[in-house]
């Protein structure tokens, strides 16, 4: 089993403009975040978010942070989210073991101790998106089921944005102290997401794009002051940090679905700062 952690620093908008693409790339892209049998996981400080992907195959595996954190364990500060994006699988918390289904996803409380993954077939193995932020307070723990998530339709044809945001952890279905999660799927034939876009500094994001419509296809994400512009291009399971201050919005050469993750002062999605049209650049 490899346990990594690799650390991305928080960026002015005045860093990327000097950025080349394999810069760009490396400040911001996570490229690998599945691997079989491990644990690999980013620390960006943009709010301090941990998040990454564990894949348990035979073995069960449980995330041990504790002196790279100043803490006693790895929740003794921190609440966590996941959603399942691979085979059935189960999650154990601190004895207490959930099964789950894919696409499943749980919510889980500063001062858990244990957090244990497993799969049920280590041929097809649970893929566990993992999400955690800073906590103050413990607030109960959640299961979030795929099959009772908020399904929100969004979007047109016309606009080629037609997609279901399925709402996972939000402060509209129960409390955290900053954390909210989601899943959102765009339908054949459609490629953009959050168009026209828009930026809030009051929190920063994290987006993994996965189950591209085609194996051959790229997703290009957006970023950067809206009237200076950056893209990266990604393949299937590899996510992107967005600082508050920048856009994000996305493109395919097919349709997608993607994770989306923020953290911060604003929990509403009210607080949008809509970009015009004509300021792009």
């Amino acid at each position: 089993m490899t346990f990594k952690m690799v650390t991305r620093y928080a960026h002015s908008p005045k860093d990327i403009q000097h950025y080349d693409t394999d810069q760009l790339r490396q400040e911001f892209l996570m490229d690998k975040i599945f691997s079989a049998g491990d644990i690999l996981l980013t620390y960006t400080y943009n709010d301090r978010m941990i998040f990454g992907g564990v894949v348990p195959t035979t073995e069960p595996l449980e995330i041990k942070l504790d002196k790279q954190l100043g803490v006693d364990f790895f929740l003794q500060r921190r609440e966590l989210g996941f959603i399942n994006i691979g085979g059935a699988g189960s999650v154990s918390i601190d004895g207490k073991e959930d099964h789950i289904e894919p696409h499943d996803g749980y919510y889980i409380g500063m001062g858990v101790k244990h957090v244990v993954f497993s799969s049920d077939d280590a041929s097809k193995p649970a893929k566990f998106y993992v999400v955690s932020t800073p906590a103050h307070k413990t607030y109960p723990n959640h299961k979030l089921a795929y099959k009772d998530s908020i399904a929100m339709p969004m979007g047109d044809q016309e606009h080629m944005n037609k997609r279901t945001i399925h709402k996972y952890i939000d402060a509209s279905l129960f409390p955290t102290c900053q954390l909210q999660m989601g899943y959102t799927v765009l339908e054949p034939g459609n490629s953009w997401n959050t168009m026209p876009c828009h930026t809030h500094a009051r929190r920063m994001e994290t987006y993994l794009y996965t189950e591209f419509g085609d194996k051959d296809a790229r997703v290009f994400h957006f970023m950067g002051k809206p009237d200076e512009s950056r893209h990266i291009v990604l393949e299937p399971d590899q996510a992107v940090v967005n600082p508050s201050w920048s856009i994000h919005c996305g493109v395919g050469t097919s349709n997608y679905s993607f994770i989306w993750a923020m953290c911060g002062e604003n929990q509403t999605y009210d607080d949008m700062d809509m970009v015009d049209m004509h300021d792009l650049r």
